[in-house]
């Protein structure tokens, strides 16, 4: 394979994961993984959630690429897209952190944007947050945001046929 090939693996991974990760979020992590999630929506003082045990999956599916991939693992049975596809995953979940935990919930540095596609990623996310529960919301993607306008109407307009409890009124 050329490394013109493997690179476009890995950048695909990479954008199919967000996909996965909005997938996951939206129906597993706020349906039948709540119980792991709710503390992520919930005020605390603690370093760890429950909600971090989901970053498990995440390197168990890189790690499982990475086997596939190797001869070492696989022998001659070894399948070498898995690698870079194993590449893809663990550059998604480094992008996830420092985006998701870093810059939006700040668990690891302090900095607050003030315009920019950065800006838009921190107002996104806090609009997800904006709900009660696991119920309703908006913006269940990690790196990709739409615009917080858009976002602040979607969740009047769930507020108004009761499927969204909001912490606080969305200001227009």
């Amino acid at each position: 394979m050329t490394a013109f090939a493997a690179f476009l693996i890995v950048l695909a991974t990479v954008a199919t994961m967000e996909f996965v990760a909005w997938s996951s979020h939206k129906y597993i992590m706020h349906g039948f993984g709540w119980a792991w999630h709710r503390d992520h929506h919930e005020p605390h003082d603690k370093l760890l959630e429950k909600n971090d045990l989901y970053a498990l999956f995440g390197a168990a599916i890189s790690i499982a690429m990475f086997a596939l991939g190797s001869p070492l693992v696989m022998g001659t049975s070894a399948w070498e897209p898995g690698t870079w596809i194993g590449l893809g995953v663990l550059v998604y979940g480094v992008i996830y952190t420092l985006v998701h935990d870093g810059l939006v919930h700040q668990r690891y540095f302090k900095w607050v944007p003030k315009r920019g596609y950065a800006k838009r990623l921190v107002q996104a996310h806090k609009l997800h947050h904006a709900t009660i529960g696991k119920e309703g919301g908006v913006s269940f993607g990690f790196v990709l945001a739409r615009d917080p306008a858009v976002l602040k109407r979607e969740l009047r307009a769930q507020r108004e046929r009761g499927i969204a409890v909001l912490r606080d009124a969305v200001d227009a």
